[in-house]
């Protein structure tokens, strides 16, 4: 018995059992145990606090605090310097901000993601799709990941940013490497060098497109996040490098996993599939619904900000909570049948997004990029078959997505 266990601490509850691809295949197990025998779990693996009711998760997001990033005198202190440029930017992003500091950076921010901006772009995502489904179309096969799932959002996100869309498959490159910062528990010593190449040269990327926006200004996130002013307040040079990185590795990552857990859901429920083709209006729904079951983003965390109960559990001042939004994503409290897809789930408040202060802002662009991109498959192909073959998990505990989905395409509507 390990010394975990004899002080009764059950470690097959423990997160860090994600890092077992097998679990990381399918982690609903896991969170359903840990929301059924110990819904407030204290993690020694990982010291942290783990949450997985609904209630609990929607407290967690509302009124806890988001300024967990360790500062360079930190990092110091722990021995890991070379980490620091990535916390110099990460202090600054709103991800890891509490308010005001967070008031002002989103307000900011999102004057370049109104609705109204986001609307007029459905067109345009339309007929991206429309070019990367001819292409596939033209094979008979379509590697959903690779040929839409990420080039479809990286040159939307490309194009929101205001930077060249023929840049899109640097900036996606360096968006999956700066995932792993904040999708994953543990430190990676083998990928730190990776990160930091990512971090520096994405960092340098947009201090140059800075430059260029201020000799010849050009519409965008870029421009409006140089411009935009709130009562005589602006943003920094280097809060709108950091807010660039995190709006454009949050824009890409999310939505490429959406659209590939999504089409994976969709084919192994050929029933819900059927009824989607039967029904397009379903659409909306169907993403809402996809969201909710095989979330893009599973966990996120989280710092006390005094000392509280939660589920009946002391948890300390600063002490860190993971909130798993997967887990309450399919709590029974909340959803009738939450195990089960119902493309029509009319009453579907799920977490995906967050909640609160830090609600997903680019989650309006995220909807119709999902909606598009489904419905273009659905409507342009009547036969979508899953290849043979192991399906691989990316190895990022909180950023969930596959490696790869190859398909067969036949015949059109």
């Amino acid at each position: 018995m390990s010394a975990v266990a004899a002080r009764g601490v059950d470690p097959s509850l423990s997160l860090y059992r994600l890092l077992d691809p097998e679990v990381l295949a399918n982690p609903y197990p896991l969170f359903h145990r840990l929301r059924s025998e110990d819904p407030v779990h204290w993690d020694p693996f990982l010291h942290a606090w783990v949450v997985t009711r609904y209630a609990d998760v929607v407290t967690v997001l509302y009124k806890f605090s988001a300024d967990r990033t360790p500062s360079p005198e930190q990092l110091a202190a722990m021995g890991l310097e070379a980490l620091t440029p990535i916390a110099r930017v990460m202090v600054k992003q709103m991800l890891f901000l509490d308010a005001p500091a967070h008031t002002r950076l989103r307000g900011l921010a999102s004057y370049a993601f109104t609705p109204r901006r986001v609307a007029i772009l459905r067109e345009h995502i339309q007929e991206i799709t429309t070019r990367l489904l001819d292409e596939a179309a033209a094979r008979g096969r379509l590697d959903v990941i690779a040929d839409l799932g990420a080039p479809l959002p990286a040159i939307v996100t490309a194009e929101m940013l205001g930077v060249p869309t023929e840049d899109h498959e640097q900036l996606k490159n360096w968006s999956a490497d700066f995932a792993e910062v904040l999708g994953n528990f543990q430190h990676n010593p083998d990928r730190a060098a990776r990160m930091l190449r990512a971090t520096e040269g994405m960092a340098e990327y947009f201090r140059e497109r800075i430059r260029e926006q201020k000799r010849q200004p050009r519409e965008g996130l870029i421009n409006a996040l140089l411009t935009a002013e709130i009562d005589g307040d602006r943003l920094t040079e280097e809060e709108v490098v950091a807010n660039c990185i995190i709006t454009m590795v949050g824009g890409q990552e999310t939505t490429t996993n959406l659209i590939g857990n999504g089409v994976l859901t969709l084919l192994r429920h050929p029933a819900e599939l059927a009824r989607l083709r039967a029904d397009l209006s379903l659409i909306p729904s169907a993403v809402e619904e996809l969201l909710r079951f095989e979330p893009p983003s599973q966990h996120t965390a989280r710092m006390a900000p005094d000392d509280v109960e939660l589920g009946g559990r002391r948890i300390k001042k600063r002490q860190a909570v993971i909130a798993v939004m997967a887990a309450g994503n399919r709590d029974p409290e909340r959803f009738p049948e939450p195990d089960r897809l119902d493309l029509g789930r009319a009453d579907n408040r799920h977490l995906s997004f967050g909640w609160g202060a830090h609600f997903c802002f680019g989650a309006p662009l995220a909807r119709i990029e999902g909606q598009v991109a489904l419905a273009a498959l659905v409507k342009r192909f009547e036969r979508i078959e899953l290849e043979p073959g192991p399906l691989v998990w990316r190895q990022n505990l909180g950023l969930r997505g596959l490696e790869a989905l190859p398909v067969t395409l036949g015949g059109a509507p």
